[in-house]
């Protein structure tokens, strides 16, 4: 299971790369494992506004349907145009060209929040006992 360094994530199982005051938001490469294979992603619109820890965007399954939350409050920049013709990006590459979202952070305190490389492994770790 890969999680890697220099990003952030939530306990949703979320992962958030900063440049500046823009985050690049997506599901952890766990969170798509657990979901399987990945059939519909429905995001919010450029200019629309999310909420930590509220939900923006639905991304369904084989197995089940999930909100995904946002692990900051901003406005949304950009969204991956690719992803509702290949949902299943996000199962190939959850890091990259699977991301879901950007946007511009309102309250940078937001990421103080998030966990670590390490913390998420713990979490992780927990979570299966």
């Amino acid at each position: 299971m890969e999680i890697p360094q220099g990003l952030k994530y939530s306990k949703e199982h979320e992962w958030v790369a900063t440049e500046d005051s823009v985050a690049t938001v997506g599901i952890t490469d766990h969170a798509q494992d657990q979901l399987g294979e990945i059939v519909y992603i429905e995001l919010p619109a450029v200019g629309d506004k999310v909420s930590k820890d509220d939900p923006f965007g639905v991304v369904e399954s084989v197995k089940a349907v999930s909100d995904i939350y946002a692990p900051v409050t901003g406005t949304v920049i950009e969204i991956n145009e690719d992803l509702p013709e290949s949902p299943e990006t996000v199962n190939e590459d959850p890091y990259g060209d699977g991301w879901l979202i950007k946007v511009k952070i309102t309250d940078m305190s937001d990421l103080e929040d998030l966990m670590d490389a390490e913390e998420y492994t713990e979490l992780l770790a927990r979570e299966k006992e």
